[in-house]
């Protein structure tokens, strides 16, 4: 069955780093785009960034973009989310997401399969 683990979440110093990690299995990892969300207290999950199959092309939300880095191991059936300059307003279960096929999208529902999430805490 399909699988998606996340890990590396954990408790960090505004301005920090984390990088989080999502293992895949029980699918072709090189056929999905991939994408992380998070979810904050009280809010809806929203999309962070996003990944094509090669790992070539990614997609970020705007509050992001400079900081934050997806990147992909298709010899890993891996993905990743390296986070810098972390700020009090990133802390979120993260969650990754897989879309099977070329197209990369930022819409939530567009995505098939999810991992359990993994905490990040970003304290002022």
């Amino acid at each position: 069955q399909v699988q998606l683990v996340e890990s590396g979440g954990g408790l960090v110093q505004a301005g920090g780093s984390l990088r989080v990690s999502c293992a895949v299995s029980g699918l072709t990892f090189s056929s999905y785009a991939m994408a992380w969300f998070r979810q904050a207290p009280g809010k809806e999950r929203e999309f962070v960034a996003a990944i094509n199959l090669s790992g070539r092309t990614t997609y970020y939300k705007d509050s992001v973009k400079g900081r934050f880095t997806i990147s992909r191991d298709n010899a890993l059936n891996t993905v990743y989310l390296q986070m810098n300059n972390l700020k009090p307003e990133d802390t979120a279960v993260y969650y990754c997401a897989s879309r099977f096929g070329v197209e990369v999208t930022t819409t939530r529902g567009q995505y098939k399969y999810w991992g359990q999430g993994t905490q990040v805490t970003v304290s002022s």
